[in-house]
């Protein structure tokens, strides 16, 4: 495709995953405008720049008539990109956290899987996507981490369409000629996020005027950059620690904002499951606020203060 021949929106999307990578890339695509156009930007980019590139289409299973959609998108892919695609299908197990985290977890799963080394994972999550998390974030009142929504790069993968709107994804479907699947989960709402994306972020730019979702956006990436650094200083003073028997009288001495994270960090490390906000904070009232209690159950774990030090013991160990 030449370079003439792209149109505006287009632009903007080769122009993000340009941006991104050298490394062969797999698109995790969907069939859904964002993934959609995402998997087109990157079939022009690996076509100027002589990269590797494939798709991956995961059928989650959810829905009847699911593999006759996945096989619909890897059709598309082959005819209108030339775009070598599989789909994998994967199981989705609710372990107790929802059906969309749970999905969540298998299908990144299933891309890491289906990766070959070299390969960057590249995902469609746009800016209207991350405003919506940020939202969400602010709605569990988790703190600085839930704040700072998704990052732009983990490990291998990588989001490059999250300063685009999602207008910019489907206009450059229209101009390449792709036809866009509408999961109808998007637009159930029984789910939290489609309120979100339905109800609160339009009343939101209507009661405030536009750019809330831009606003949003910038706070992820400031709440990102504080939080990191916050989890790097937590994380060093963790490491200087003995992880078996954690000195209270040092913990006592850091900053609120390190303490919780510090506690955080060591609980997973010792075994525990997904802890919230209100189980850390238990667990540094043995430490800020001790009067004597004998321990704070968190997943997985129970957690014990003997005179000046903290200890975790396997909640199994304990019946």
């Amino acid at each position: 495709m030449a370079r003439r021949a792209l149109g505006p929106a287009t632009l903007q999307v080769v122009s993000a995953v340009a941006e991104r990578s050298t490394n062969p890339l797999l698109v995790a695509c969907s069939g859904g405008p964002d993934s959609l156009a995402l998997a087109g930007a990157a079939a022009v980019v690996a076509k100027r720049s002589g990269r590797a590139v494939r798709a991956v289409v995961v059928d989650h299973g959810l829905q009847d008539g699911s593999a006759e959609v996945a096989a619909g998108v890897v059709a598309q892919l082959d005819s209108k990109l030339a775009m070598p695609a599989q789909v994998v299908s994967i199981q989705v197990d609710d372990a107790g956290s929802g059906p969309e985290a749970s999905a969540r977890t298998a299908r990144y799963a299933a891309l890491e899987a289906a990766a070959a080394a070299e390969e960057m994972i590249l995902l469609g999550h746009t800016l209207d996507d991350q405003a919506e998390t940020v939202l969400l974030g602010l709605a569990r009142g988790s703190g600085t981490r839930s704040l700072a929504g998704m990052a732009t790069a983990r490990g291998r993968f990588v989001r490059p369409l999250l300063g685009l709107r999602r207008e910019i994804t489907k206009a450059c479907c229209v101009e390449l000629g792709l036809q866009p699947w509408t999961d109808p989960h998007n637009s159930d709402s029984r789910f939290t996020r489609v309120r979100v994306r339905q109800q609160v972020l339009p009343m939101l730019e209507a009661e405030l005027g536009p750019g809330v979702a831009q606003a949003l956006a910038r706070t992820a990436a400031l709440a990102r950059a504080d939080a990191d650094f916050l989890d790097s200083l937590a994380a060093e003073r963790l490491a200087a620690l003995d992880p078996s028997a954690l000195d209270c009288q040092v913990l006592a001495e850091l900053p609120q904002a390190l303490l919780g994270r510090l506690l955080r960090d060591w609980l997973r490390q010792q075994g525990a499951g997904d802890i919230s906000a209100a189980q850390v904070a238990a667990v540094a009232s043995l430490v800020t606020d001790w009067r004597g209690q004998r321990w704070v159950e968190v997943p997985g774990l129970r957690v014990s203060r003997i005179q000046r030090c903290l200890s975790a013991a396997s909640a199994r160990d304990h019946g």
